[in-house]
């Protein structure tokens, strides 16, 4: 395993950024061009909102961060570990994905046993595996359901346990895909809490302006497959031009220069 961190001239030893993105290129077999040259760098323990409209080549970005899409052009490294195939099981270890629908994360009969599939296919065995499930749902308070099915549960249960089948692995990144779509408000909340407790690098996938506000001090605008701005998330969202042009709306009222918010 590659060592994450890097040696600097003057003897400083620096941690490497949890997540590099350079010149990052990609286009589809029917030839659209989804991202044309992105250049992104992510510090360790940095919670960053990833923002944009539909197309605007967001997902297409996450999906090279674990390998299941190959850069045209460009480079993505995680931890200092390029996103290579010969390290494929260690970045799809260290960098994981939470789906907006749970039901697309979740296919065995017990919350436990989604839970133990991802270390277990690391290898991991016996006591210790038991041991990492039950870390990873007492993290997401839902321990208390490891032995139901998850279909039974509510869809912010389900969704908590998602985000627990990705702790389990111990992750580098953590990657949200819409977390807050479809939850009561207080499932909101549980969720919002729990993403703040974590050290852990976050990077949120969302529409959702005031929980991207509430979670991220910094956010990325992604558009017609660039960066258009990367700022402290009040600034961006205090921006109505640049709002405006990449079809990203607040609720109405909302004023993002009124909102206490985290600043790590």
């Amino acid at each position: 395993m590659t060592d994450p961190v890097t040696h600097k001239g003057s003897g400083e030893v620096r941690e490497a950024p949890s997540l590099q993105v350079r010149g990052l290129a990609h286009a589809y077999p029917d030839g659209h061009q989804a991202l044309f040259g992105v250049d992104l760098t992510v510090e360790r323990g940095e919670r960053v909102a990833l923002l944009g409209a539909n197309g605007a080549g967001k997902t297409t970005l996450v999906l090279h961060l674990n390998g299941i899409l190959v850069p045209g052009a460009g480079s993505v490294t995680v931890a200092g570990l390029p996103v290579a195939r010969e390290h494929l099981a260690e970045i799809r270890r260290r960098v994981g994905i939470v789906f907006q629908d749970p039901d697309d994360q979740l296919f065995m009969p017990t919350v436990r046993e989604d839970v133990a599939f991802g270390p277990a296919a690391y290898g991991l065995r016996g006591a210790a595996l038991e041991a990492r499930v039950q870390e990873a749902l007492e993290r997401v308070g839902m321990a208390q359901h490891a032995a139901r099915a998850p279909h039974h549960l509510s869809f912010g249960q389900r969704r908590r346990v998602a985000v627990a089948t990705v702790l389990a692995g111990h992750p580098e990144i953590l990657v949200l895909d819409e977390p807050s779509s479809n939850l009561d408000p207080a499932a909101r909340r549980e969720l919002a809490d729990l993403i703040l407790s974590l050290d852990l690098t976050v990077l949120m996938v969302t529409h959702d302006l005031p929980y991207a506000l509430e979670l991220c001090p910094r956010s990325v605008v992604l558009g017609e497959g660039v960066i258009a701005a990367d700022a402290p998330t009040r600034d961006l969202l205090s921006d109505t031009s640049l709002l405006r042009a990449h079809r990203l709306e607040l609720p109405y009222g909302f004023d993002p220069r009124s909102v206490i918010t985290p600043t790590t």
